[in-house]
This record gives structure tokens, C-alpha cells and sequence, in this order.
């Protein structure tokens, strides 16, 4: 898989969390993939200061990206 088709594969991942993210009044954005192997997002907005956003982002966010990419091993949120 190439980086372009690797990057479109992770935006269609997000696409698809986004709308839950939104309905709480946050977002997400992707800021990097590294080596192929590891997604770098921010989460903005209300999931800054969720106090369940580590969770939101193993469980839905990374197993979303991961089935839409497998190779990615594990998904950082960068803080602000």
C-alpha cells in the first residue's frame, strides 16, 4: 500500500468517527503516520478535556483505523 492510499485509507477511518466526536462537540484531526505503522491525531474541541478520551481513542479510534489500515500498529494523541 502506498503513503497516499495508506493516508486516504486513515481519513476514511476518521470520516467515519468524526460525526460521534462531533455530536459531543469535539473533533478530530490527523496529524501524521510515521514508519507506516503509527497514526499521530489531536483530538479538539469538548475531547480535550473528555475524561474518557483515552479510552474513545483506543477503542474507537485506533480499532477504526485499524480496520480500515492493519498495518497500523498504534494511534498517539498529540496534545496541544
Amino acid at each position: 500500500m502506498s503513503t497516499e492510499e495508506l493516508r486516504l485509507n486513515v481519513e476514511k477511518a476518521l470520516d467515519e468517527i468524526r460525526p460521534f466526536l462531533q455530536s459531543d462537540g469535539g473533533d478530530i484531526n490527523l496529524l501524521s503516520i510515521d514508519d507506516g505503522k503509527f497514526v499521530k491525531v489531536q483530538l479538539v474541541g469538548a475531547c480535550t478535556s473528555c475524561s474518557v478520551n483515552q479510552m474513545t481513542l483506543k477503542s474507537g479510534v485506533e480499532m477504526t483505523i485499524k480496520k480500515y489500515a492493519p498495518q497500523i500498529e498504534k494511534v498517539i494523541n498529540v496534545e496541544k
